[in-house]
C-alpha cells in the first residue's frame, strides 16, 4: 500500500506538466531575424567581422557550414546568452580527475568561491576535506557562497553545515521541504553542478560533491594503463567535468548569483568586471535551463544538434528515458548516415530507468544507432559532441525530468580541440562497454520488456 500511495503522489506532481513541441522551422524563421551571431571576447562584445573570423574557423571543421550557422542562430535565440571567445577548456573524467581540479580552483582562490550542487556532501580529495578547505578560505577573508539543493542533499550532515557557517561561510537551502507549499514545489530541484573561483576558472557538469566518486579507479587503468584499481565495496561513477578558464566564466558566476538572489539569500557585493586575458581558442555558450523562466533552452539546443548533424553524435546518457521528438531525431539522423554511438549504463541508482532504456534498443538498432553497455561501475555522464565541433556537458539528463522540473546548467563548446578530448574520453568508456546487438536484445526475456513498456507509461517520474 505504501509504495502504491507513493506512486500516487507522484503521479499527481507529474501530471500536469507538459512537454514542449519544438518546431523547428518556425525557430528557423524567428532566428532570422535576430541578426548577426553575437561574439563577446575579452573586452565585451565583438564586431560583426571579428565575430564572422571567429565562427569560420571553427565551422571550417564542420561539413555542412550551413546547418552549423542554423543551429547557432536557433540557438542564440533560445539561449538568450552569447558566445564567448577565448575560453581553455579542459575535459575532466571521474572523480579522480575532477576532484583535484576542484581543490586547486579553491585553494587558489583569493576574492570569492561559489558552490551550486545538487548533492553536497563533506568529499575529500588527497586528504584534504571539502569543509576545511573552504572553512580556511572564508576565515581568510574569501567570500565562500553555497547552495545546495533540498533533496539532493537530504542526507547532509548538520555538524558539517554548522562548521561551515561557524567559519563565516554563507550556505542556502535550494527550495527547503516545506509540507504547506504542497507538493509540486517537492518536484521543483535544482540539479546544478558549478564552482566558480574568482572568475577566472569554473568546473561544470555532472560530478556531485558526494562520496560515491571518492570510489573512482586511478586514471592511468581508466585510460587503458597498467595499474590496477583500488577495490572499494562502492561501485566506480563515472562522469564527465569541463574546467573552464576565460570571459565566459562570470556568465556562470551570475547564474549562480540570480539562484541566490532568488532564494533569499543574504546580499551579495557586486563582482569586479572581467578583465583577464584570453586563455584560449574554444567558444563557448552557457544555457541555464529553470522550469520558471524558460524550460526549453537545452531541450531545444540538443534537439537542433541533432537534427543538425552530417557526420556524427557521440553521446554519454546516465538516464535514457527520451522525449519522442528526441527518439525520432536520434533514429533520423541514423538514417541519413551520420554515425551515431549511445554509450548508457548496464546497471544504475535507478532501476526503472534501466527497464525504459533497453524498451528503445529495438527501435535504436533498426535505425542503425550503435548503442553501448558499461558494465564497471555507474555511467553518470551527461555529454555529447556532434560533427566533432559541437561539444555538450552539464547537469541535464537525457531525460523528461531535466526538461519539465529542474533548474540545470549545460555548457555548450565550439572547437574542435575540446570536441577531441570529449570523443577520446567517449572512446575510452566505450573500450570498458559491451556492444548491444540483436541477440543481446532477444536474450532480455518477456519480463524485462514488460517492465520497459510498464515505466515507459510513468517515464516522467523516472
Amino acid at each position: 500500500m505504501r509504495n502504491l500511495a507513493l506512486l500516487a503522489a507522484l503521479i499527481a506532481l507529474c501530471s500536469c506538466a507538459q512537454l514542449p513541441t519544438v518546431d523547428e522551422h518556425q525557430l528557423v524563421q524567428e532566428a532570422a531575424g535576430t541578426g548577426a551571431i553575437r561574439v563577446h571576447g575579452v573586452r565585451g562584445p565583438l564586431s560583426r567581422r571579428q565575430a564572422r573570423r571567429v565562427l569560420a574557423r571553427v565551422s571550417s571543421h564542420v561539413p555542412d557550414a550551413d546547418a552549423f550557422d542554423r543551429q547557432l542562430a536557433i540557438e542564440q535565440l533560445i539561449a538568450a546568452s552569447p558566445l564567448y571567445a577565448g575560453n581553455s577548456v579542459r575535459v575532466l573524467q571521474d572523480g579522480a580527475q575532477t576532484f583535484p581540479a576542484m581543490f586547486a580552483a579553491m585553494e587558489g582562490a583569493r576574492q570569492f568561491l561559489y558552490l551550486e550542487y545538487y548533492t553536497l556532501q563533506d568529499v575529500q580529495s588527497d586528504h584534504r576535506k571539502l569543509g576545511d578547505v573552504l572553512a580556511a578560505k572564508a576565515r581568510a577573508g574569501v567570500r565562500v557562497r553555497v547552495i545546495y539543493d533540498a533533496v539532493g542533499s537530504l542526507g547532509v550532515s548538520a555538524t558539517f553545515l554548522a562548521e561551515l557557517r561557524a567559519a563565516g561561510v554563507q550556505c542556502v537551502q535550494y527550495n527547503p521541504i516545506n509540507p504547506l507549499k504542497g507538493p509540486t514545489a517537492l518536484n521543483e530541484r535544482d540539479h546544478r553542478k558549478i564552482l566558480i573561483a574568482d572568475d577566472k576558472v569554473a568546473i561544470v557538469g555532472g560530478v556531485n560533491l558526494a562520496t560515491t566518486y571518492e570510489s573512482a579507479p586511478p586514471i592511468a587503468h581508466a585510460l587503458g594503463g597498467d595499474k590496477q584499481p583500488a577495490k572499494s565495496a562502492s561501485p566506480v561513477w563515472h562522469d564527465v567535468d569541463l574546467e573552464i578558464r576565460g570571459p565566459v566564466v562570470p556568465q556562470l558566476a551570475r547564474l549562480f548569483r540570480q539562484h541566490w538572489q532568488e532564494q533569499k539569500g543574504p546580499p551579495l557585493p557586486p563582482e569586479p568586471a572581467y578583465k583577464g586575458p584570453a586563455q584560449g581558442k574554444e567558444v563557448v555558450r552557457v544555457i541555464g535551463s529553470s522550469p520558471t523562466r524558460l524550460a526549453t533552452r537545452y531541450y531545444v539546443s540538443v534537439l537542433t544538434a541533432i537534427r543538425s548533424a552530417q557526420s556524427s553524435i557521440w553521446m554519454t546518457a546516465a538516464y535514457f528515458v527520451p522525449t519522442p521528438q528526441e527518439l525520432r531525431a536520434l533514429r533520423a539522423a541514423a538514417r541519413r548516415g551520420v554515425d551515431v554511438r549511445i554509450l548508457l549504463p548496464s546497471h544504475t541508482d535507478v532501476g526503472a530507468t534501466l527497464a525504459v532504456q533497453r524498451s528503445y534498443y529495438p527501435r535504436l538498432l533498426a535505425a542503425g544507432i550503435k548503442v553501448y553497455e558499461r558494465s564497471d561501475g555507474i555511467v553518470h555522464s551527461k555529454s555529447m559532441v556532434v560533427d566533432g565541433v559541437w561539444s555538450l556537458v552539464g547537469s541535464s539528463n537525457f531525460d523528461q525530468r531535466s526538461i519539465l522540473f529542474n533548474d540545470e546548467v549545460d555548457v555548450v563548446v565550439l572547437g574542435k580541440a575540446t570536441a577531441d578530448q570529449l570523443r577520446k574520453t567517449i572512446l575510452t568508456d566505450i573500450g570498458h562497454g559491451k556492444l548491444i546487438d540483436w541477440q543481446t536484445v532477444r536474450q532480455q526475456g518477456a519480463l524485462q520488456r514488460m517492465k520497459g513498456w510498464f515505466w515507459r507509461l510513468w517515464q516522467r517520474l523516472l
